[in-house]
């Protein structure tokens, strides 16, 4: 989107805001009736200030923004002040709302019934102060939410523990472990001594092997320089392997040239290799151990709606037909169209992309996310034919600064073979 359909976008934000600004301010009269005037107008006046100012933040910080920079977290932040006001501020008019239309539903009743003469005041009771205390508190719980998410969410990192059977894992990888990250941004990142202490726990898990699966950066590969010396801490016995994903490209700022934005992606490849990871453009590497090897396979971006890149059939071409395989590929939808239907065997398929949109429930009886409406698998574990695929909820953060009930992953999983008793016929 270019500068102008940014500021265009936002206007037309900020007028809803303002429409509910005037409903909110309603609804808080009639919560604050019978205070004390001095209170009464505090809490009136701070809701004003504080919803009104921030959406002028959004406005004045998008006009200065750059299509050759993209979001700062300056813009993350004020985009995300902005839209947890403005969540809050639909939940109280949403449950407002409901109380009014039963107030016009009696009104016509009353009406109907003739319940008062003609010359009476109003059909209509008046508004509940009880409506509107519900209302606010409501409300409250995505205001709280929204902000723990910015605060502390985002940097809430998770470990993620998955234990794959399968009948033809080379005994020699039985109890073969991997640790998984996924979507850094790190031009998003706003503290960096939590992101030390994320780096510190995928550390800490002492995987065999170490995988990257791509959006190392947001769209500039000068975004993980300041992080160069974090992330390179992150070692295993067999090595780090990493991939690209869409951010990656530069596809979504604007360059002064082809040359200049082909440079960057070069200087991004360089920085790969200084962080001490092997990043694979469809190829493959044999990992060998006790005599026996699977096969770690990397293909660069394929995505439904995104960039598609990726040529799995290049990646396979120097594997053995029966080895056991891991793909790394950033975009899930690349499993759901390609992967799980080829003809040629992959075991576990590695991902990310989706962010499982930094915003959902995840508990034991209830697991939702809004994306899970673009996409099929969203995060976690899914199946086919046993074939898998494991979608990392990511590292890092994008737009929204923060992430609510969907936190920051660190994935390790553990290849097993599957006893004798227990195999395939």
């Amino acid at each position: 989107m270019h500068k102008g359909g940014f500021v265009t976008f936002f206007l037309i934000l900020s007028l809803i805001s303002f429409l509910l600004d005037w409903y909110v301010f309603s609804g808080l009269k009639t919560l604050t009736l019978g205070w004390p005037s001095r209170y009464r107008i505090i809490l009136l006046a701070a809701f004003l200030i504080i919803s009104v100012g921030i959406t002028i933040l959004l406005i004045t910080g998008f006009s200065s923004f750059s299509t050759a920079r993209g979001m700062t977290p300056f813009h993350e932040w004020a985009l995300s002040l902005f839209l947890t006001i403005l969540v809050s501020k639909l939940v109280f008019v949403i449950v407002l709302s409901l109380g009014d239309l039963g107030r016009f539903i009696t009104g016509i009743i009353n009406k109907t019934q003739h319940r008062k003469s003609l010359e009476s005041d109003s059909y209509f009771p008046s508004r509940r102060k009880f409506i509107s205390e519900l209302a606010l508190l409501i409300a409250a719980f995505p205001f709280a939410s929204f902000l723990y998410g910015m605060f502390k969410g985002k940097y809430n990192y998770k470990v993620h523990r998955q234990t794959l059977y399968f009948d033809d894992l080379p005994e020699a990888f039985d109890g073969f472990t991997i640790t998984q990250l996924s979507d850094i941004h790190s031009g998003s990142f706003d503290n960096h001594k939590a992101v030390e202490k994320g780096v510190a726990l995928a550390q800490a898990q002492k995987s065999d092997l170490f995988v990257f699966t791509g959006d190392l950066v947001n769209n500039a590969a000068w975004e993980v320089e300041p992080f160069l010396n974090t992330f390179n801490k992150l070692k295993a016995p067999y090595g780090q392997f990493s991939i690209l994903g869409n951010h990656d490209y530069g596809d979504y700022i604007q360059w002064n040239s082809q040359e200049e934005k082909r440079q960057n992606l070069e200087t991004l490849k360089q920085h790969h290799a200084a962080l001490g990871y092997h990043l694979m453009l469809d190829e493959s590497v044999r990992l060998e151990k006790n005599g026996q090897f699977l096969e770690l396979i990397g293909v660069q971006n394929w995505g439904r709606g995104f960039i598609q890149k990726g040529n799995l059939d290049k990646a396979l071409s120097n594997t053995a037909k029966n080895s056991f395989k891991i793909l790394l590929s950033h975009d899930p939808t690349h499993w759901e169209e390609i992967v799980r239907y080829h003809p040629t065997h992959i075991h576990v398929t590695l991902s990310g992309h989706t962010h499982g949109a930094q915003f959902g429930v995840e508990t034991a009886g209830l697991r939702w996310s809004p994306v899970q409406y673009r996409y099929l698998d969203w995060a976690g574990l899914a199946e086919h034919n046993e074939r898998y695929l494991y979608v990392n909820r990511g590292f890092g953060f994008l737009a929204f600064s923060g992430r609510v009930g969907i936190w920051p992953e660190i994935t390790v999983l553990t290849l097993r073979k599957k006893p004798a008793d227990k195999q395939s016929v």
